[in-house]
């Protein structure tokens, strides 16, 4: 019997054959996949990888809220302790707390541009139109605040020398603070 030569191939349907055979393929291992995860996670449980993992035991938390598209934006609130305030009340908070700010500040300039940031913050709160409780929180006399901060600075620095003057003197060294190179 004589042999029937085949049909010759043209390039596009050596094409479409190789596509059909990859997506067969990837068909294949996305079978496979779900197998090759349950095997992976099963050899996890007896090693004891999910032993004592935090939480284990305990409801997972929001499980039975509703849906709400800004979760993200509370839980982000809520653990950097963020807080938003209308200007008035943020004004007040931050009048209440300026001299211990500034207290803090090393030099007089830092001191005076805290308290002149301060004023200016007042003054565009006060031509800005009000959202919330109403601006009364006055502007600082800067001068004033100013003294008021030398004498606190100078009061802890004498409350500072008495201590040191008051507490038993250290034992100096004598000597040089590098060691002498023997000979």
């Amino acid at each position: 019997m004589p042999e029937t030569p085949e049909p010759e191939r043209s390039p596009q349907q050596d094409a479409i054959d190789a596509r059909a055979a990859e997506r067969k393929a990837a068909r294949a291992r996305i079978e496979q996949q779900g197998t090759w995860v349950d095997l992976q996670v099963r050899q996890a449980m007896e090693r004891g990888d999910f032993d004592n993992l935090p939480g284990a035991g305990k409801p997972i938390e929001g499980l039975s809220e509703t849906h709400d598209p800004q979760w993200w934006v509370k839980r982000l609130v809520e653990r950097e302790q963020i807080t938003v305030l209308p200007p008035a009340l943020q004004l007040r908070k931050d009048d209440a707390a300026l001299e211990e700010a500034i207290d803090a500040l090393a030099g007089e300039r830092e001191a005076r541009a805290f308290v002149e940031d301060f004023n200016a913050r007042v003054i565009r709160a006060r031509y800005t139109p009000v959202d919330g409780p109403p601006l009364v929180t006055m502007p600082r006399d800067v001068e004033a605040t100013l003294a008021a901060w030398r004498e606190r600075r100078a009061q802890r620095r004498r409350t500072r020398a008495a201590a040191q003057a008051a507490a038993p003197p250290s034992p100096s060294r004598r000597g040089r603070w590098w060691p002498r190179p023997r000979r």
